[in-house]
């Protein structure tokens, strides 16, 4: 089995180590590498390699490669690469957890941890298709199921559970969320707040486009942006005198939200 890779790290050195060692594995064939999350989020969508080698303690907090970047790739991709993290520190392993990535790999690498991560990635591949076999349906039967996906993909029910109480929310309904210390406020277009005890990143994790993590204390449904003002990172909520801030580390996002207004029916002036 053959996998292609794209390295990014803002760490020259890294790199080169990484494209040494893989070298070594015929499975193992490189596209491409960036040191900046921006550059690395437009190669993964041109390119969609099988593999991502990951930075997510960067020498250069303002290229903002993190664990976001993932968030950002949620997004637009409906089957993600797997992520192997290359890092220093075993510090930010815990969070890894959520985003299910395939290994955690300390710097500096050795050459037995591709030795294992070959393995791991052959072993996955023939549970997948095992898991694929046994799932296989009639063609007629899978196009209907796909036709509801389809029509459905943009809008479901949020059902927030409290005490017993279950409130029922369409998400077209639903402008932005706010993080408020463990809980999280869901503001509706109407004008109402309703309190969830979870936290943001809870919901980042279940939500996808058109919800998009914009800052630490943000989720923003962008069909109710108007505006966005990149000079003063801040984006408007239609109707509503609401500005809401973005972050350098989530700009990614942004960035493409507007390619994605971009590819609509649109006209610049």
């Amino acid at each position: 089995m053959n996998y292609t890779y794209i390295i990014l790290d803002d760490d020259p050195e890294s790199v080169i180590r990484i494209k040494k060692m893989s070298s070594e594995f015929s499975e193992l064939n490189f596209i491409a590498s960036a040191d900046n999350c921006t550059e690395g989020l437009n190669l993964i969508l041109k390119h969609i390699p099988d593999l991502i080698f990951l930075e997510i303690d960067p020498r250069d907090k303002n290229s903002g490669l993190s664990l976001n970047l993932l968030s950002g790739l949620l997004m637009y991709l409906k089957e993600m690469p797997k992520i192997v993290i290359t890092t220093k520190s075993k510090d930010l392993a815990f969070d890894c957890i959520q985003y299910k990535v395939t290994d955690y790999l300390l710097k500096p690498l050795s050459q037995i941890d591709f030795v294992k991560l070959i393995h791991k990635l052959n072993k996955s591949n023939v549970e997948d298709e095992i898991l694929l076999v046994q799932n296989v349906k009639p063609k007629e039967k899978q196009d209907d199921e796909s036709s509801v996906v389809n029509k459905n993909r943009r809008s479901f029910i949020l059902c927030v559970k409290s005490y017993g109480d279950h409130r029922y929310i369409d998400s077209n309904e639903i402008c932005y969320f706010q993080a408020d210390n463990n809980s999280t406020d869901i503001h509706l277009k109407n004008g109402e707040m309703i309190t969830a005890f979870k936290t943001l990143k809870h919901f980042e994790t279940v939500l996808s486009n058109p919800f998009v993590r914009i800052h630490n204390s943000y989720i923003v449904n962008r069909n109710y942006i108007s505006r966005i003002h990149t000079g003063n990172s801040l984006c408007y909520i239609k109707k509503t005198t609401i500005k809401l801030p973005f972050s350098k580390s989530y700009k990614a996002n942004i960035d493409f939200i507007i390619s994605e207004f971009a590819n609509e029916n649109y006209i610049e002036t």
